[in-house]
């Protein structure tokens, strides 16, 4: 990795897995990183021990709730008072099958608040910041599940059938979209935002046990810092492209060397993106800047 030094990035879900691993490795690199989840307890202790591993490091904790809209506009107004930028931010916070369907204060499947629509609303609040970047990034997080989603858009919210695989592939499909709708949204209204997608395979992290599933094959998953790589290859590497979409390349892409991801033929549907993309910002209560409104 380059050095980042002078560079601010935002890791949502910062206190374990992806996110801490990556949260890690940026500030070890010499960027200043905020670390955005919903624990202050456990965002200390990750600030602790990165920290530790990099005597030095510019690290800090914030409050966010993605699933919580309040929450994220919160967020996003005590960075616009304290950043004079943003260089990077990584949408990696994340939950998997919940065993029963569960709402958000403000009405809104758990799911496709926490993994999508409050990723959604956070990268419409820090665009200012981004742009006064000169050259800001934003990595989104998707899945290998993303292959088997679809958006429903009959039932977002999965209100009339829930099915909470479904719900969430949905959730990481939709990730997907967004980063590359962002991107082209991005070149056409020139805010100058490279929006790269990413996915880490099949990973070692809290995700699946903290959902109450078996651990018996994990010795068969990447660690925790392999499957960060491809985000932090998205976020920092001077090659990195804009729209593209990395993770790793061997069986199934659930492991293996670095390199450039499939994309789902839903994820290539620029109809049915632009679609969300408006269905979201009426949701979310967001609204994207056009180049008329400059």
């Amino acid at each position: 990795m380059p050095s980042q030094a002078g560079r601010i990035f935002v890791v949502t879900g910062g206190t374990s897995g992806i996110g801490f691993e990556s949260a890690k490795a940026l500030a070890a690199a010499g960027a200043e990183v905020i670390i955005a989840a919903r624990n202050p307890q456990r965002g200390e202790e990750a600030v602790a021990s990165i920290r530790q591993a990099a005597p030095g490091a510019n690290v800090r904790f914030e409050a966010l709730d993605l699933g919580d809209l309040a929450s994220v506009h919160a967020l996003g107004s005590r960075l616009a008072l304290s950043l004079p930028r943003l260089d990077g931010l990584i949408n990696n916070a994340g939950i998997m099958e919940p065993p029963q369907r569960d709402t958000t204060p403000d009405g809104f499947e758990m799911q496709f608040a926490t993994n999508y629509l409050g990723h959604f609303a956070l990268t419409a609040d820090l665009l200012p910041l981004l742009r006064k970047s000169d050259a800001p990034r934003v990595v989104t997080l998707s899945s290998i599940a993303a292959r088997r989603g679809a958006i429903h858009f009959d039932d977002l919210q999965f209100e009339h059938e829930w099915d909470t695989a479904q719900a969430y592939r949905q959730s990481k499909l939709a990730c997907l979209m967004f980063a590359q709708e962002l991107q082209r949204r991005s070149d056409a209204q020139g805010w100058g935002i490279a929006s790269i997608a990413s996915h880490p395979g099949l990973s070692r992290t809290n995700l699946l046990p903290s959902q109450g599933r078996s651990t018996v094959l994990w010795r068969f998953f990447q660690t925790a810092e392999q499957g960060a790589l491809p985000t932090l290859y998205a976020a920092t590497a001077p090659d990195a492209q804009g729209g593209r979409y990395y993770g790793p390349t061997g069986l199934l892409e659930a492991r293996g060397e670095l390199g450039h991801a499939r994309v789902p033929e839903a994820a290539t549907d620029t109809e049915a993106a632009s679609r969300l993309w408006n269905v979201s910002e009426t949701l979310a209560g967001v609204h994207y800047p056009s180049a008329a409104a400059e």
